[in-house]
């Protein structure tokens, strides 16, 4: 049975500062039974909630209670709009709906239109992803979106064409070699699209900063030296995220198919069976390369900008790194 700590208002229920809290943290985030929660119960989560901070909660109420509604709201509303993220690209909707897409990245015998396809479709996920769970502490317009998202897909197919071509025109491969090989090229493209992708689609954080707030969560102000650390960190997570998911799928579909009989005798297994690898690995990769660094992450004054330094008395400020 799950145990629940005192409750504190927009506070982890997790120890952030160990990899093990924020596994479990994430683990609540990516949680997709929070997609199935009605319009009711997400307005009940909000008054309840902010029934705790007037000082208001009903008698009786639980601190298993507030931490359940707690990570209903969080899981759909976003921490600096205040406002719902469409369910695809909620970070619960994550796995359920980008499984179908690395399924069919992983598809063997692969042309370069369908390669380009789902390669399109990757990144175009990807990016209204990473665009719905970024710092909105300052705005981004619709121009900068539309260029960042053009960059990152056009990154993402040229990569894929390329290592594909250059597999294709490699003449010391056997034909099985090859398609084997063929197998791990998403993993390059996609790691290095990823890069590409959360930079372009939050390229206008580096100009404009996000704010830091003190542990009260006053904003101090705005900081460009905080931007560059919250850009780099969730870079490094989706470098680290497709490995799993790109690499563990072909290695085992090529142990079945080579050690067994299966899908010799009923090929029409092959599909299910790759969604139900690929799944799995997606569940397993994501609380994982998300749980890398804290989502509100601390970064002491004396590295961020003198203005910074001077507008506070603490120590250290917090910033939201995005996911």
């Amino acid at each position: 049975m799950a145990s629940y700590p005192p409750f504190q208002l927009n506070k982890p229920r997790f120890d952030q500062g160990t990899f093990l809290g924020r596994y479990k943290h994430f683990l609540d985030i990516i949680d997709p039974r929070t997609l199935f929660t009605s319009k009711q119960q997400l307005e009940d989560a909000i008054k309840l909630l902010d029934d705790y901070k007037n000082g208001t909660v009903p008698e009786g109420t639980t601190d298993e209670e507030l931490w359940v509604e707690q990570k209903r709201k969080q899981a759909i509303i976003h921490p600096d709009t205040g406002q719902k993220i469409v369910m695809p690209f909620r970070m619960s909707g994550y796995v359920p709906f980008g499984t179908p897409i690395v399924v069919g990245l992983l598809l063997p015998g692969q042309t370069l239109g369908t390669t380009v396809f789902w390669q399109w479709l990757n990144q175009s996920h990807n990016a209204c992803v990473n665009y719905s769970n970024r710092n909105a502490t300052k705005e981004t317009s619709a121009k900068r979106f539309l260029m960042g998202y053009g960059g990152a897909v056009s990154s993402a197919c040229s990569i894929a064409v390329g290592l594909n071509l250059l597999i294709r025109r490699a003449s010391g491969f056997s034909p099985a070699t090859r398609m084997l090989i063929q197998r791990f090229v998403p993993f390059p493209a996609v790691a290095m699209a990823n890069v590409c992708n959360v930079t372009l689609m939050r390229f206008s954080e580096l100009w404009e900063g996000i704010e830091v707030m003190d542990r009260d969560g006053k904003t101090v102000g705005t900081s460009l030296i905080a931007a560059k650390m919250a850009l780099r960190e969730t870079a490094l997570t989706r470098i680290v995220l497709p490995a799993p998911i790109l690499l563990i799928p072909p290695i085992v579909m090529a142990t079945i198919e080579n050690k067994t009989t299966l899908l010799k005798r009923f090929p029409r297994f092959n599909l299910p069976l790759q969604a139900i690898v690929c799944t799995a690995a997606f569940a397993f990769a994501l609380p994982l390369a998300i749980s890398l660094f804290p989502q509100m992450s601390e970064v002491p004054v004396s590295k961020l900008e003198p203005e910074i330094q001077q507008a506070t008395t603490s120590d250290t400020v917090i910033y939201n790194k995005g996911l």
